[in-house]
Formats: C-alpha cells, structure tokens, sequence
C-alpha cells in the first residue's frame, strides 16, 4: 500500500467465460462465481488491485452465432452483451462480499455501468475498487483477450494473469498427450510464432509493446490465486522478453 492508502500496483486478470459455467461451462454456475470472487479477494487482500476481463462463451459467441447463420458482426455484439451479463454476475457476488466493484463499458449503458476511461479506470483499481471491464473492446472482430492486452496498457497493469483450466503453457495438449512438458518461461516472439493458442498474436503483441508480461495459470484452483499473490511464477508459465 502506497503512502497516500492507494494501491502501488495492479494486474489485470482475465478468465474465460466458461468458467463462470462450472463444470458445464454453460450459463452461470452460484459455485464458480463464488470462486473467482474469493481468487479475487486474495489478491486485493494483498494489497493488489485488480482489473478484470471476463469473456462471454458460456452464454454466446460471435463466431458460434455466424456457424448458425448470424451475421459476424451481429453476432460479436450479441456477444459484448453476454461478457456485460457476466461482468454484473461478478460484480454482484463481490459486491456481497463486502469489496468494492465497478463494471466499465465501451458503451453508454448508465443504469448499470461506467463509461469506460483509462484514467478513470486506474483511480478506480489504485483506490482498492475492482474495475470489470465488460463489452470487449466495444468492436467486433475483436477478441476478450485484446480487450485484455489493451485494458492492461491502458491503465498501467504490472502484469496480464490468463487463467485456463491447466497449469501454464504446455509442447502439446496435456490431457492428450501425457508426454506434453510444461513451459516455465517463453518470450512474447516465440509465442507470436507458436501454435500455443495462448491469447491471439495481437494481444501477445500488445503486450510486448507495453512491456507487460503474461502469467497463464490454472484458475480453477483457489490456490494458485495464493500464489499469484505472492509472485510464485512456480505455478504457472511466464511471458515476456527474451528470458
């Protein structure tokens, strides 16, 4: 805690939104929601302020609606509009856990969201609020996780935490192939180059550009949250410069 009460830093987390789906990754599960809410809270009791992207898949696609024969675009707004539900999903279960949470939108929703603004968005995470930022990028075409690289640049993230159901980056698909290693540390290029399927290219590349590394890290265990709090990069894979 810096000497004013505001936090010294942040990172900016990003989930899935499968995950709030529980074991079916389908709509929302009271269980899983529960779970990222105590995640969180380690990491604000840490004295960590968090800035979070949560994507949409559990309850629409953009490119699942343009299989079925929705337009592309129509379908990445029905999209933005699922990642909203779950933004409120998240905010009101930490909101009844006594934090403080707010969720920023590209669009003017006023009833029940902010708009979006870097420096308003880093007063609000550095004062110990939980800033979810909801609707994507607020375009179509893009991706949560360059919602994600760009949230965290913009309001200064010491670090992109990608939580997935497995422990880091692995040479092959750990459930598989049981011979898949797991990376300890990567560079953002061999990343970009990889067919990893991290986070898209793009996102990777915005991150070098910040200069802001990428932790990926199971969020399914409650633990690894201890961890992360902790800076124990042991649990997971880091990404950043040439290492």
């Amino acid at each position: 805690m810096a000497e004013d009460g505001h936090l010294a830093e942040h990172l900016l987390l990003k989930l899935s939104g499968e995950v709030l789906g529980g074991d079916s990754g389908q709509g929302l599960d009271e269980a899983a929601v529960s779970h990222f809410t105590d995640g969180v809270k380690i990491l604000t009791d840490a004295s960590i302020g968090v800035g979070l992207v949560i994507g949409g898949g559990n309850i629409f696609r953009g490119l699942q609606g343009e299989a079925e024969g929705v337009n592309r675009v129509t379908g990445d707004y029905m999209g933005m509009m699922a990642t909203i539900i779950n933004s409120l999903a998240l905010k009101d279960s930490l909101v009844r856990r006594g934090l403080r949470a707010e969720v920023f939108t590209s669009f003017n929703l006023p009833a029940f969201t902010t708009v979006f603004s870097a420096l308003a968005a880093f007063k609000y995470i550095r004062s110990g609020g939980i800033a979810i930022f909801g609707d994507g990028t607020g375009n179509p075409f893009c991706t949560t996780d360059s919602a994600a690289s760009l949230r965290a640049a913009e309001t200064g993230a010491f670090l992109l935490a990608k939580g997935t159901k497995v422990d880091g980056v692995y040479s092959a698909d750990p459930v598989k192939d049981p011979l898949a290693t797991r990376y300890e540390k990567l560079d953002y290029q061999t990343v970009i180059e990889s067919n990893f399927r991290v986070m898209d290219s793009s996102a990777v590349a915005t991150c070098r550009g910040a200069s802001i590394p990428i932790f990926v890290f199971n969020s399914k265990k409650i633990e690894s949250f201890t961890a992360l709090a902790n800076k124990d990069w042991s649990i997971g894979t880091l990404i950043g410069e040439v290492i």
